[in-house]
């Protein structure tokens, strides 16, 4: 029966109702955005491993197209501070409630993270989580506890954290950036233009805020973010969003196509080809905007991150 009302909970969080505009904008998947979902031994192995430690990876909340591929590798993005987000993105296939993981838990999940990653021996640790507006640090305990515990006991591992925003809470902020990690990402996910429909609740100026005041606080740590397209963005809103990214020290940038988790979620308004995505790149490079920068059509955040991240940290 828990298992039943999880299954529902899940269909119906982050969601949006159906509509004629929405379903009319539903195109066939092009060729180059289809992956293999079979599931190979290694993935199957992967996934008891995280269970076993009752870990979360944005990897399968976020129904990544890239999962059996990452999986099969052996590597995985790790999502803590529980698997329920207070947020509800119209992107997102990740929960959306009132988060049960409490503050206690903290401590033992970023100890089975080191298990984790001792095991998988990654050098490479990417670390996510839900958004947790109901913290007054908005959760850069959990993140802070994690980077230490990582690197107490696995001091070889570099480190790469996405973070939510944290409500524009630059102590909290600070906390996170004091503990270290070689690389702090945050998304700003769309243009300016969209973000109401897109992503409520957030504001493009925050996000820059967040990233340029990283820089401010420890110029060594590296800096990331990135862009979903597909969504209704126009290629000036993008340049722009690119340009504005670089003026607040932003070192590396990545962009990759939008694909709607369900039918319920936020609709693709176009695919875009794989030319258009080395051509915005080119216009990043020609510009010298930042440090490196990754496109592609299955590019995530945390997709080949430490191959990314290696000619810079």
């Amino acid at each position: 029966m828990q298992c039943d009302e999880s299954l529902k909970k899940k269909e119906n969080s982050n969601t949006i109702a159906p509509t004629e505009d929405s379903t009319a904008k539903i195109t066939r998947i092009p060729e180059w955005l289809r992956r293999d979902s079979s599931s190979s031994e290694s993935t199957r192995e992967l996934k008891k491993l995280l269970r076993t430690h009752s870990l979360n990876t944005v990897c399968e909340e976020a129904r990544c197209p890239n999962i059996s591929e990452c999986f099969s590798h052996g590597t995985a993005t790790f999502m803590i501070l529980g698997d329920i987000c207070t947020r509800g993105c119209r992107f997102c296939s990740v929960i959306t409630g009132k988060p049960t993981m409490s503050q206690n838990d903290f401590k033992k999940e970023a100890s089975e993270i080191v298990k984790a990653i001792s095991i998988m021996k990654l050098k490479y640790a990417v670390i996510t989580s839900v958004a947790r507006d109901d913290l007054s640090d908005g959760g850069a305990s959990g993140f802070v506890h994690t980077i230490k515990a990582i690197q107490d006991k696995l001091p070889s591992v570099k480190i790469e954290v996405l973070i939510p925003d944290l409500r524009g809470n630059w102590d909290s902020l600070q906390k996170i950036v004091e503990a270290k990690p070689n690389v702090l990402n945050h998304n700003i996910e769309t243009v300016p233009r969209l973000y109401r429909r897109v992503r409520p609740g957030a504001t493009l100026a925050r996000s820059l805020e967040l990233l340029k005041t990283t820089k401010l606080l420890d110029d060594s740590i590296k800096t990331k973010t990135g862009v979903m397209l597909g969504l209704g963005e126009k290629r000036e809103e993008v340049e722009q969003v690119m340009r504005e990214s670089a003026a607040n020290f932003v070192d590396i940038f990545t962009a990759g196509q939008y694909m709607q988790p369900s039918r319920t979620h936020l609709p693709v308004d176009r695919y875009l080809d794989p030319a258009e995505f080395e051509d915005l790149a080119k216009f990043a490079r020609s510009n010298n905007l930042f440090k490196e920068v990754y496109m592609g059509p299955l590019v995530r955040s945390s997709y080949h991150a430490g191959e990314v991240a290696s000619t810079i940290i």
